[in-house]
């Protein structure tokens, strides 16, 4: 029968509640519990700087939580001051489930990477949907700029060891899947949905002119 032992520690069965889940492990290093910041130092500012790719998580109250993917040149997210950052949103398929989520729940959770550092950056806040002309301005590439930012006043910040990468071997070649051995995403989304007037081919085909022609 799955249980909770008597002294609170995990049984053989699910892990009921936080007292249950510290029994089966050590107590955090005193790094750990330090190095968790108020704010964004000259570290955490300058990984931001050198960062191409973040992943976004926003929940929206009575219906889960989401997790997205952002991208682009390094220095793409703005850092304002050291307990402000902005991130300038790209066209995308208009579900807008991060940007959405954000209206009801300004609660968001950052993850920042840097090709090649197995290390990560973690950055937890209180987000709002800004269409200020200055910073759109500043987000601007070819000319095009972007509907919004994602403005994001800082709550904490720290590093994240880089085990998980490094387990992953995510910047090496060893996991390396080559595209054309993998399906396209206009194959797998027409097999998962099966719309009635979208071929696999005009589906391949939207995608690759999404890439080439919508990128901004």
């Amino acid at each position: 029968m799955d249980r909770m032992d008597d002294d609170g520690g995990a049984g053989p069965g699910p892990v009921a509640d936080e007292t249950g889940l510290r029994a089966l492990f050590g107590p955090a290093s005193e790094l750990a519990r330090l190095k968790q910041l108020d704010h964004l130092d000259k570290h955490c500012r300058n990984f931001i700087a050198h960062s191409p790719f973040l992943v976004i998580g926003t929940t929206r109250p009575g219906q889960g939580t989401d997790v997205s993917p952002r991208g682009d040149a390094p220095g793409f997210v703005q850092v304002l001051d050291d307990r402000t950052l902005a991130i300038p949103d790209r066209p995308g398929n208009n579900r807008l489930d991060t940007m959405s989520n954000l209206t009801h729940a300004p609660e968001v959770g950052l993850i920042f990477f840097i090709p090649g550092i197995d290390e990560t950056l973690r950055v937890n806040g209180m987000a709002s949907l800004t269409r200020d002309p200055a910073l759109l301005a500043k987000a601007a590439v070819n000319g095009k700029l972007p509907t919004l930012c994602i403005k994001v006043a800082v709550r904490e910040a720290f590093l994240h060891c880089g085990k998980a990468l490094k387990r992953s071997r995510l910047w090496s070649q060893d996991y390396r899947v080559e595209p054309k051995s993998f399906p396209s995403l206009g194959r797998m989304i027409v097999e998962q949905v099966k719309p009635k007037d979208v071929t696999i081919e005009e589906a391949e085909r939207r995608v690759a002119d999404g890439y080439k022609n919508r990128l901004y």
